[in-house]
């Protein structure tokens, strides 16, 4: 049931009585079973499905969370974090590089206009003056 509703529509109170158990005992269960309470797996699950959605989505961050169940971004972002060690957008700006960069290595990267382009846009994302650093790059391409 988790897997199927990550967004965590139903209680633990009801998650107990749809296997006809006491909250406490299927908390005991479920621990024994899988090794964490059920609302710390339900939070990993959440983590796990925004991971997907990070990578394969241009979703906002704060939809995301929304998405995966978690109302406050900043509680979102913090739990992220602690479980996959970067923000999540860092997190998705580290897997498009990544994602580029095997693409390119395998060759799959198109001509050289293309692979320019994506470096510029990378480079310009990156900068804390996006337009003198995309014309610095222009310009020094250009030469």
């Amino acid at each position: 049931m988790m897997r199927d509703d990550v967004r965590g529509e139903l209680s633990l109170t009801e998650f107990a009585q749809s296997v006809n158990l006491s909250v406490w005992r299927l908390c005991h269960i479920f621990k024994s079973d899988v090794g964490m309470p059920p609302i710390r797996y339900l939070r990993l699950l959440r983590m796990a499905r925004a991971k997907d959605l990070l990578e394969s989505s241009f979703l906002s961050v704060k939809e995301i969370a929304y998405r995966v169940g978690v109302n406050d971004e900043s509680h979102f972002v913090r739990d992220f974090k602690a479980t996959y060690g970067f923000s999540p957008a860092l997190y998705r700006s580290h897997f498009q590089s990544t994602q580029t960069d095997e693409e390119e290595h395998n060759g799959n990267s198109g001509n050289q206009a293309n692979k320019i382009v994506r470096q510029l846009a990378r480079a310009a994302k990156h900068s804390i003056l996006p337009s003198l650093h995309l014309f610095a790059c222009v310009f020094s391409s250009l030469n």
